[in-house]
């Protein structure tokens, strides 16, 4: 993979195409951004840029970490955004494609709920599972919730997943190389943690109030 890209993430141009990428993922969860974040800090890990320059030679890195991590978390959160805003004036054809599925509807009422409690650790895992970035972003704005219950979370998650990814991607490549294999045990990282997340989010909506139902009275 590295080898294809090499001179993509060897240039600034790398911060645009990430940007895009995680941008319209959202809307395309087919997009292997994360895959794309992965491997350019996988590059990161082991590729330097040597400038000459009169005074002397200097180094830089491309991709820089730091950069790659603010550009993937600012459009994880502003493509979540988005989805929000276009879900919140989505109106009633939007309202009725939720109801035909189980999986939005699910999500929503769960969404809801944490929301409510003033817990969003479901928009953070969801951010891992595969298109649940996508259900969360839309299950918020089609449910009206306000944007300050929404937002922070969001903000939360998507420096989460940013840092997780460039984490990712430079440590395995620090450690097995900065080859084929260390962007594929990377992305299989990634993936694991995907699974997980999902399994998390498809949890019934009503299995925490079951316990609940059988508390005291009064208590």
């Amino acid at each position: 993979m590295l080898e294809s890209v090499g001179a993509l993430t060897g240039s600034p141009w790398i911060y645009a195409v990430v940007v895009l990428s995680v941008l319209l993922d959202v809307f395309l969860p087919v997009l292997p951004s994360g895959v794309l974040v992965i491997t350019a800090a996988t590059a990161a890990a082991a590729s330097t840029t040597t400038v000459t320059a009169a005074a002397g030679e200097a180094t830089r890195q491309v991709p820089s970490l730091l950069v790659l991590i603010l550009c993937a978390a600012t459009a994880s959160v502003l493509g979540d955004l988005v989805a929000y805003r276009l879900a919140w004036r989505g109106g009633d054809r939007l309202d009725r494609a939720i109801a035909r599925s189980r999986r939005l509807t699910s999500a929503q009422e769960r969404l809801g709920a944490a929301l409510s409690r003033g817990g969003g650790a479901l928009v953070v895992v969801a951010r891992f599972a595969p298109a649940g970035r996508s259900v969360v972003s839309l299950g918020a704005g089609a449910a009206h919730r306000k944007v300050k219950e929404f937002l922070p979370w969001s903000a939360v998650a998507g420096v989460a997943w940013a840092l997780y990814s460039v984490g990712l991607g430079y440590f395995g490549g620090q450690w097995l190389g900065a080859g084929w294999l260390g962007t594929a045990v990377s992305v299989l990282a990634l993936f694991l943690a995907g699974s997980l997340a999902a399994l998390v989010v498809r949890r019934p909506a009503h299995a925490p109030t079951a316990a609940a139902a059988g508390a005291p009275a009064g208590t």
